[in-house]
C-alpha cells in the first residue's frame, strides 16, 4: 500500500501491527464490525495482533482473521511491541494502539494511529501518533480510504 501525502512524504505500507484489548475489542470481545474490516485490508497489508491477552479472548476473537497473533509476556510489553515492529521494519509499518505500552511502537512506525475507546487512551500514546482516532473502525477507514488519510496528515 503505497500512499503519497503532500508535505508529509511517501508512505510505503506493507504491515498493519494492532494491539488488542482497548483497540481491536472492548473488555475482551472483538468490536463488532472488525472482523469484516480486517479481511478486506489482508488483501492488501500483512496483518499482526499483539497483546498480553488479559482477557484470554484473543485467539477466538481473532478465528477466521488471516493475521499473526502474539501473545506477549507481561513483562515490558513496550520494548517487545517495539522490538516488534523493529523487526518486521517500523519504515514500513502502520501501527494501532491505545495503551501506554503501545507508545513507542506508534512512534517508531512510519504511521502511528492511537484510538480512544472505552478504556480510554494513555496520553503519551496519543502524543506518539500520527493520527488519533475515536473509533477503530475509523482508524481502519484511513487505510481502505487512503484519501481521508492524506486529507488529516498533508501540509
Amino acid at each position: 500500500m503505497r500512499i503519497s501525502i503532500p508535505g508529509h512524504g511517501i508512505l510505503d505500507l506493507k504491515y498493519l501491527v494492532m494491539d488488542y484489548n482497548g483497540t481491536l475489542a472492548v473488555d475482551g470481545l472483538l468490536i463488532r464490525g472488525v472482523k469484516e474490516v480486517l479481511a478486506d485490508l489482508a488483501d492488501h497489508l500483512e496483518l499482526h495482533v499483539l497483546t498480553a491477552d488479559t482477557f484470554g479472548k484473543a485467539k477466538s476473537g481473532l478465528e477466521g482473521v488471516d493475521c499473526q497473533l502474539s501473545i506477549l509476556s507481561e513483562k515490558d510489553q513496550q520494548t517487545g511491541k517495539l522490538q516488534y515492529v523493529q523487526a518486521l521494519g517500523a519504515e514500513n509499518t502502520v501501527s494501532i494502539g491505545n495503551g501506554r505500552n503501545d507508545q513507542m511502537m506508534l512512534k517508531s512506525s512510519a504511521l502511528g494511529i492511537a484510538v480512544i475507546l472505552e478504556e480510554g487512551a494513555s496520553t503519551q500514546t496519543v502524543r506518539s501518533a500520527d493520527v488519533v482516532c475515536t473509533s477503530i473502525l475509523s482508524a481502519l477507514a484511513l487505510l481502505s480510504n487512503p484519501l481521508r488519510l492524506i486529507a488529516t496528515l498533508r501540509s
